[in-house]
This record gives C-alpha cells, structure tokens and sequence, in this order.
C-alpha cells in the first residue's frame, strides 16, 4: 500500500504575513497536500482562544478526516497547547506522552514543556504507528525529547514526524537514526524548511521504520505558515 505522510507546523493556523487564524486557508492547503495522514505542530486544544472546539477538529470537518489533539501545556493566555493528527483512517490508541522538563536548566533560553502524540491508524492494508513531536529550543530539551521517544520506536510500520527544532547534522538525532530511515534523503532540491519565505534551514522531520520504502518526499514551497510543510509518499 502506498500512503502519503506530511508533517506541517501550522503556528496554530496563522497565515504568514497577517498573523490571523485561516481555517478555510489552511484547509485547502492541506488538502492540497494530497497526505493521508497529517501531523501538526503548535495548535490549541478546546475551548480556547481561536474557537470552543480544538483547533484539529475544524480542518477535519473540512477534510472529512478523523482527528487528534494531544496536550503538552496550558496556556493561560490561550488555552490547551501541542500537537494534533488529521487522518484519513480511523485513529486507535490515541494517547499524550509528555516530555520530561529538565531537572535543571542549563541554558538561558526560552522553556517550554512538550510531548508525544501516539496513536495507530487504521489503514486498508493494516495498522500503522504514528508518533508527532515537537522538540523545545535547548540541548537539554533535546536530550529529554530523543529519551522519551526512543522506547516508543516500533520495529516496523511506525512513522515519527514533527518540528525537532534541530538541524540534520546534530548529534542529538543518533538514537533515531539508528532505527529508522531519514525520509529526507528522498528530497531534490528544496530541502529547507524555515522560515517560510526564505527558508535557510531544515528543522522538520518524517521518519520511518525500516520497513517501510520511502518513494518520494518533498518540501512544498508553500508560505501560509511560518513553516513549509514537508511531505513523503512510502510504501508497506
């Protein structure tokens, strides 16, 4: 079977240069993505300050698809925060894996606690694992984030995706790659990522299980959010 992925931080669905909510403009960009299965960086959960439903839920009555809201904080200025997966199959064994904070901290940058959203899709051609993250902006947040989603790896038919906040070359992502491929290594010429605009870096990733055959990725030049979304067509 083959399945399109894409991971997208939509900075909870602000488009780029007016920095205003655009659910319909968000909608039709994903669903011009073609992806079966989308995990999303940085929206808001109910009853928050963009709407009473979680921000997820109104591209997938868009899209028809099913949908998934895992918290990593509150913000008292806005409300439930983290990640979330739009999927055209349905969703089983939806749950938030929260990513230690530091004991101490070692940098003088901005903190800020994330998580792990895992759940199981439930395709034609059997199950498969997905896992969205979003890595914080220090070294030691980094450690956290690679120790907590390394005993949630799956030998096979596992995707891992999402804003890792590190660039390709960091050490910090050894563990990972050592038991799942870089999706990246399938990209042509556009391989940046951030800022939208013009982008300078790759800090977005899709990686899979061993198992699964990478047949084409891509990083759309699109400027809606302040990330491109990166996306990979495999085959299980």
């Amino acid at each position: 079977m083959e399945l399109k992925i894409a991971s997208y931080n939509v900075q909870h669905f602000s488009e780029f240069y007016s920095n205003r909510v655009d659910y319909p403009l968000f909608a039709k960009t994903i669903r011009g993505l073609g992806a079966d299965i989308v995990g999303l960086n940085e929206t808001y959960g109910e009853n928050s300050k963009f709407g009473a439903l979680p921000q997820a839920e109104y591209i997938a009555k868009e899209l028809g698809f099913y949908w998934y809201f895992a918290e990593a904080i509150y913000l008292p200025w806005g409300g439930k925060y983290g990640n979330s997966v739009l999927s055209r199959f349905p969703l089983k064994n939806q749950r938030t894996v929260v990513i230690p904070d530091p004991e101490e901290r070692k940098y003088d940058g901005y903190y800020e606690t994330r998580c792990v959203l895992c759940c199981t899709a439930e395709t034609e051609a059997g199950d498969i694992d997905i896992a969205v993250t979003h890595f914080g902006l220090n070294p030691d947040e980094h450690e956290n984030a690679v120790g907590t989603i390394v005993p949630l790896i799956r030998e096979k038919r596992f995707v891992l995706m999402g804003d890792f906040n590190v660039r390709p070359k960091n050490p910090v992502l050894a563990p990972i790659r050592e038991r799942l491929t870089d999706t990246a290594a399938f990209l042509g010429e556009n391989r940046l990522s951030f800022p939208a605009d013009k982008p300078d870096r790759k800090i977005d990733y899709l990686f899979v299980s061993q198992d699964i055959a990478t047949l084409h990725a891509d990083i759309p030049p699109f400027v809606v959010s302040d990330h491109r979304p990166y996306t990979a067509t495999v085959r299980f």
